[in-house]
């Protein structure tokens, strides 16, 4: 009797798991509704896939603007001196992408695993299916990695151009190049992006396009992840390395004998360039899959409008084409009118007029637009349009709101900024430091704060009595119209991307375009005036374009400030509409389970074992698995705070060793294999810090969603939350920090005072803070996010909870060993901080990189940075 109850009860068992199988809903398993029968009446009939054509053109029409801007960009007139310094940096560029390349490849292979053993192995797909949702993969790493190639390119064209025009004497010449190349590298991102989309939506096989949207946002947030934190590590390094230098011997911005400034220009592009446009290129690819996947989910009852709104959605993606390029023309000729004659004006100025007026055309256009669209379709509430709208235009708002939030905090203009600089002339580096801390902070809680007010509005626009969201989605899932809400304001968010990747893109350009400058050693070479006056038709101002090119870096500093929360918003917005694919999962994993049980008592068998529970009540915040993931989540985000800066460290630490034994202070230039070796330190470690850093974020999803789904959703949100903030405030302190030196080298014109000294170390503290580890949460977030769906529905669809815990104690392992080597494998050796003791010649074998030279105030070089008075003969 005992055996067979125990059969009957395997029996019931293994039927409910094998059910769940088949009829939970689920991300990876997205059914996309049919196209066939949408259809817009006040368009004259028009149907779905031609809208889609239409966003084809659209796409066609952004790529051949950018494409036409490198061309007129490259066209520019520049000396062939800054020319050949571009070309050097764009060679040590491509060099660092091929590298990047290969290291994306190997990681891809690990995701690539995970994906063949879910749908081959559990899902049991065909080869073929699999073939494609893996070559989706790859289309998504390659768009990250080819959209970051197509803006490095430009950037290290433009950047000597930039430097040339300064010359001029003509400001508006300066801020206009930097500008197009920005807008042609956001244009064909968007449109790349978009045209994939469209392509797999289009033409793929029905059944496939759901799990390759998985498939292609899963590789471009890898691509973005990679060169996103690969780039910001590289960077800092070099950074770093070139910015003490400048207190070290006491040489001017970007001296050519410095080996760390072919690096640094090189990382200029690599952090900033690189990395922000592949992020850009999985942040748009990425939230168009969290919304597609929400409706295809969250509609699944009502096709017809899944159907209706996934069109809506990809129509209003396309039209932000348009509103970019009419808004970039018109801020333009307003920028001419306005600034034309002048030899001096606000540099921020035309950069903040492109951002409020493409706000305010794409809100304009999102209205007309969704009016259109929605307004007379029969089979949806004729309030919808309006109330989508103006939840997106929450997001557009915005976009624009959160970068001047962020320029109260990092403007050259700001009394934070300024506060930092007056701390600096008074309290040296150390009232430095805490004053940006402040500026951080601050900054935190006033963009959370506009934040939480969008995000606030769109909830109440979403759950209002009769609000025709809260009518859309299904009776158990009403708690979701709010996730739709806070989807589309990450949208809104995306709006006006083009132009928020273009202000990023300025950054790079400005930056490079002052070293270039000094590279070149245009003044020095002989003729030089009459030469251009000759064959360029202008008479040079060398004094001005450097204070000019000094000026427009500062405003590149704060713009590219500017995108980073925009960016991390979205980040964390988008994280809780994904979420709610897993969402989903469970409940309708707890809803099959509640079906099995009343199958077996109606059949008086016994019933199977409770395994899941109702969602709502899951997700409680007193539900003890919520509470430790919300834990874990904000561990997580501090450990990789600090990983990816102890990369920058160790790199930067060995870099200063480097640069200072092979200074060469009565050289012209430094050699070419000194700076190569720079730029090898800086992959190294940047590739190490990496390694560690996605081996623990890929361990550390697959481990949490085997122990339990609920606490790795409580995982996930501490992630984006914590994140969000722990984001802005190093964002906003690094960015203080970088124009608070750049107020004394620009305003004061202090360089190489103690004062500069001050603002030099803050910089060097804030590079880590603002390019590193604050950039690099955004993809994180996103990757973990996306790759948790994977991992929960590889979990859930193994029956053995012993093999779960047991797989899930593996990766946690594992992801606890590359936890300690982040620090520990990564670390500056004990015995160099000991160096100054008195020590044998056989107490320590030295290495040649290794040996120290003593200055003449007889502190050792290798590891005493602040010297007063080097000798100008030093050599190493």
């Amino acid at each position: 009797m005992l055996i067979s109850k125990l059969r009957r009860a395997a029996v019931t068992s293994a039927a409910f798991l094998a059910s769940t199988a088949a009829i939970h809903a689920s991300e990876a398993d997205l059914k996309i509704p049919s196209f066939d029968n949408v259809k817009f009446d006040s368009l004259y009939g028009v149907t779905g896939y031609q809208l889609m054509y239409l966003g084809i053109g659209m796409c066609a029409i952004g790529v051949i603007f950018g494409l036409l801007q490198y061309m007129q960009t490259k066209a520019l007139p520049v000396h062939k001196s800054m020319a050949d310094v571009s070309q050097t940096i764009w060679e040590t560029c491509k060099t660092y992408l091929f590298q990047q390349g290969k290291f994306l490849a190997i990681l891809w292979v690990l995701i690539a695993a995970c994906i063949f053993f879910y749908f081959k192995v559990l899902e049991g797909k065909t080869m073929g299916d699999v073939i494609m949702i893996l070559a989706a993969s790859v289309l998504g790493i390659l768009g990250s990695y080819g959209v970051a190639w197509f803006g490095i390119r430009i950037n290290t064209t433009a950047n000597s151009r930039t430097s040339f025009a300064a010359l001029k004497g003509a400001p508006i010449n300066v801020v206009g190049i930097p500008l197009r190349s920005g807008m042609s590298v956001g244009l064909l991102l968007v449109s790349v992006e978009l045209f994939f989309m469209i392509c797999i939506l289009k033409f793929l096989p029905h059944e496939l396009i759901g799990p390759c949207f998985i498939g292609f946002a899963i590789g471009e947030s890898l691509g973005a992840s990679v060169l996103r934190i690969c780039g910001g590590i590289f960077t800092k390094i070099a950074d770093i390395g070139s910015d003490l230098m400048k207190i070290v011997f006491k040489l001017p911005e970007d001296d050519p004998k410095n080996p760390g400034v072919i690096a640094d220009c090189t990382g200029d592009n690599a952090g900033d360039s690189v990395g922000p446009t592949a992020d850009g290129f999985e942040t748009y690819g990425v939230t168009g899959v969290a919304l597609i996947a929400f409706m295809a989910l969250a509609l699944a009852a009502s096709p017809l409008i899944c159907a209706t709104l996934i069109i809506w959605m990809f129509v209003m993606r396309s039209l932000m084409i348009v509103t970019s390029l009419v808004s970039y023309f018109l801020n333009e000729a307003i920028t001419r009118a306005k600034f034309g004659g002048k030899k001096d004006f606000d540099f921020e100025e035309p950069l903040t007029h492109l951002v409020w007026i493409t706000s305010a055309v794409s809100i304009v256009v999102t209205f007309i637009a969704s009016y259109l669209l929605l307004a007379k379709q029969g089979d949806l509430n004729p309030n919808l349009w309006w109330v989508l709208s103006a939840i997106i235009s929450c997001g557009t708002v915005a976009g624009a709101v959160i970068p001047e939030f962020t320029k109260i905090f990092t403007s050259t203009n700001s009394q934070h900024v300024k506060e930092v600089t007056t701390c600096s002339k008074h309290g040296g580096a150390s009232l430095n430091i805490l004053s940006g801390f402040v500026a951080g902070n601050f900054s935190a809680f006033w963009t959370g704060f506009a934040i939480l007010g969008l995000m606030f509005a769109a909830c109440l626009l979403a759950t209002y009595t009769n609000s025709p969201i809260l009518e859309l989605m299904p009776k158990q899932f009403t708690f979701a119209a709010p996730i739709f809400a806070f989807g589309l304001v990450a949208f809104g968010f995306l709006g006006m991307g083009p132009v928020t990747i273009a202000v990023d893109s300025y950054g790079p350009v400005t930056d490079n375009a002052q070293s270039v400058y000094e590279l070149s050693r245009i003044e020095a070479l002989p003729n030089i005036a009459a030469e251009i006056e000759k064959n360029f038709g202008f008479k040079p101002d060398f004094e001005n374009a450097k204070h000019l090119l000094e000026k427009n870096d500062g405003a590149g500093n704060t713009f590219k400030a500017t995108a980073k929360p925009v960016l991390i918003g979205t980040a964390v917005v988008g994280a809780t509409t994904m979420v709610f694919g897993i969402i989903m999962l469970l409940q309708g994993l707890y809803d099959a389970q509640v079906a099995e049980i009343a199958k077996a008592v109606a059949a008086n068998l016994p019933p199977p074992p409770v395994i899941f529970k109702p969602v709502v009540e899951a997700l409680s915040i007193v539900q003890p698995e919520i509470i430790l993931g919300l834990l874990m989540g904000g561990a997580v985000v501090y450990w990789f705070t600090g990983a990816s800066t102890q990369a920058v460290v160790t790199g930067a630490y060995r870099a200063v060793v480097y640069i200072q034994d092979h200074m060469k202070l009565d050289a012209t230039t430094a050699s070419e294999k000194d700076s190569k070796e720079v730029v090898r330190i800086c992959t190294v470690y940047a590739q190490k810090g990496m390694w560690n850093i996605f081996i623990v974020i890929f361990c550390l999803s697959l481990s949490l969603a085997f122990f339990n789904p609920y606490f790795f959703i409580g995982y996930l949100i501490a992630i984006a939350f914590f994140g969000l903030f722990q984001a802005i405030f190093m964002a906003n302190a690094g960015g203080a920090w970088d124009n608070a030196k750049k107020i004394v080298e620009v305003d004061l014109r202090a360089k190489g005072t103690p004062l500069h000294a001050a603002t030099v170390v803050g910089d060097t503290v804030g590079d880590p803070f603002k390019d590193t580890s604050s950039v690099a949460l955004n993809p994180v977030i996103k990757f973990t996010t996306l790759f948790g769906l994977l991992a929960v529905e590889i979990a859930v669809t193994i029956n053995s909870q012993s093999v779960k815990t047991l797989i899930g104690g593996f990766f946690l392992i594992v992801a606890l060993v590359f936890i300690y080597r982040s620090f520990y494998s990564m670390r500056i050796p004990d015995e160099d901080l000991k160096d100054d003791e008195p020590k044998s010649p056989a107490a320590k074998h030295e290495t040649p990189a290794e040996k120290k030279t003593v200055n003449p105030v007889g502190t050792v070089t290798g590891t005493t940075l602040f010297v007063s008075n080097p000798n100008p003969n030093l050599k190493s």
